[in-house]
């Protein structure tokens, strides 16, 4: 039995939007993509915690505002469609007060997030020619070729920190 419009439920859906907001982090450093459908899990979820909360107009209308500039954003190829989208869903997810501490923590863990891959250009080497077996060992090796050739950071990482940071 689901019960709805109790602080409990609320609760619920909070977990469910970080559980798939980690997801969506987790996709982007082994893909470099934010899959569809979790932002649409995303969306669900977070425009049902926004209704049960009582904020749901005010957060559809940042989460435009905040969708339309980042859009802006990607069309200047400053940033990947994914991480619009993701972006989008998480504003859905918060208060529409707690937007500009999001924004902010988005911002600070991507400075550190870029500072990190700047610092492994130097630490890390090309990996080896031989292909490892398990999931997690290619992904990690593929990660490291990304490093040290200066490819696109996992960007939704950073949004993921910035998402937990806010609603906590």
């Amino acid at each position: 039995m689901l019960i709805t419009g109790t602080p409990l439920f609320s609760f619920f859906l909070v977990f469910i939007c970080i559980g798939l907001i980690l997801a969506a982090g987790l996709h982007d450093v082994i893909a470099r993509t934010v899959p569809n459908s979790l932002v649409l899990m995303l969306s669900v979820a977070a425009i049902a915690a926004a209704t049960i909360d009582g904020h749901l107009a005010a957060s559809l209308l940042v989460a435009g505002i905040v969708f339309a500039v980042t859009a802006f954003c990607w069309r200047r190829g400053w940033m990947g469609g994914g991480d619009v989208k993701l972006l989008g869903a998480a504003v859905l997810a918060m208060p529409p007060n707690s937007v500009l501490t999001f924004v902010a923590a988005v911002a600070i863990a991507g400075g550190l997030l870029a500072v990190f891959y700047l610092a492994g250009r130097r630490l890390v080497h090309a990996p080896a020619s031989l292909r490892p077996n398990s999931l997690l060992r290619r992904s990690m090796r593929v990660e490291r070729w990304r490093i040290s050739r200066g490819g696109p950071l996992p960007y939704a990482c950073a949004i993921a920190a910035g998402f937990v940071i806010a609603i906590m």
